[in-house]
């Protein structure tokens, strides 16, 4: 569009009607979301193009498709975008992902992002659990110094699952609910949160709450020289020690909460925090626990980095790591 014809358009946006004005912000809303989305996907090709089939380096460009640069590897032969082998893949309405970024940052409930978004609810949760997918893999690893560590707990949940409701003969719960026995029991599934002094974050849900399933995730989450710091916890020390960590625990039924360098305010104060974001939903499905867990971390992460709520799209393509 040249500039007169640029004028001669902006000419007519006074006698547009107010539903006509809407329509037209919506629009070029909508364009802005659209160009902010493909600048990302530029930035995932700008460091080089793998192969997403073969992995391999060396693909060449070989056209465009519904807007996107394709390429085709010189190795195998098959051509590919830059969604190909992301979550996002195949994703429609690309004018709306920057919108889907935003109710993730805010942390809003399905209905909510459905009607920010102009779309059906189960599209809204479906896009929810797309950009999830990758948040929910990327934990910090190889925490350093003093690792705090404890557990909390969540309801096990069939949120939206009625045939795993029946099979287990359970009625529902209203509303998130509470569990029918006091204290711990089957019904209650255990988290394990490691967090540094850094503010460097993992977590892990435990299919069973056992020394064999600590060991076996432990490795993955401290350093050689970390220090192991919990409540006191027989079972996180026994399955230090046994891994040759060391441990230092805080007799907290005692009243003990630091001793000396010692304490686990840290993760406590992070578990506190996540308590209270997911009662907004009411509780959630446990067979999309992991989910949550990794969209809390980038948010915490997030809130101590100051970054824009498109960090979303970046980390649902693969952009940028976000790992808190």
């Amino acid at each position: 569009m040249n500039e007169r014809e640029l004028q001669a358009w902006l000419d007519i946006v006074p006698s547009l009607q107010p539903a006509q004005r809407e329509q037209l912000r919506r629009k070029l809303q909508a364009s802005d979301s659209q160009d902010e989305v493909y600048s990302v996907l530029r930035q995932r090709c700008a460091a080089g193009v793998a192969c997403p089939h073969c992995q391999s380096t060396g693909a060449v460009r070989n056209g465009h498709a519904n807007g996107l640069q394709r390429f085709r590897c010189q190795c195998c032969g098959r051509s590919f975008n830059a969604l190909t082998g992301t979550p996002l893949a195949r994703l429609r309405h690309r004018d709306k992902w920057l919108s889907q970024a935003q109710a993730l940052n805010a942390g809003l409930s399905v209905r909510k992002a459905a009607l920010n978004m102009d779309v059906h609810r189960t599209t809204a949760f479906r896009w929810r659990h797309r950009f999830l997918a990758l948040p929910a893999e990327q934990k910090a690893q190889s925490l350093q110094g003093i690792a705090e560590a404890d557990e909390t707990y969540e309801l096990h949940s069939f949120k939206g699952q009625r045939r795993q409701l029946l099979a287990v003969q359970r009625a529902p719960r209203r509303r998130g609910g509470k569990a029918t026995k006091r204290g711990l029991s089957a019904e209650q599934v255990p988290i394990l949160v490691l967090r540094d002094r850094s503010g460097s974050t993992t977590d892990f849900v435990l299919k069973r709450r056992d020394k064999a399933a600590v060991q076996e995730l432990l490795p993955q989450a401290l350093a050689k020289d970390a220090v192991l710091c919990s409540d006191g916890s027989g079972l996180l020390a026994h399955a230090a020690m046994g891994l040759g960590f060391e441990h230092q625990g805080v007799n907290l039924s005692k009243g003990v909460r630091i001793r000396g360098a010692w304490h686990i305010q840290n993760v406590n104060a992070y578990h506190s925090r996540w308590k209270q974001w997911m009662d907004r939903f009411k509780g959630v499905a446990t067979s999309y626990l992991e989910n949550y867990l990794g969209w809390f971390r980038a948010l915490d992460r997030n809130a101590q980095t100051g970054a824009k709520p498109a960090s979303f799209l970046n980390i649902a393509v693969g952009v940028a790591a976000v790992i808190s």
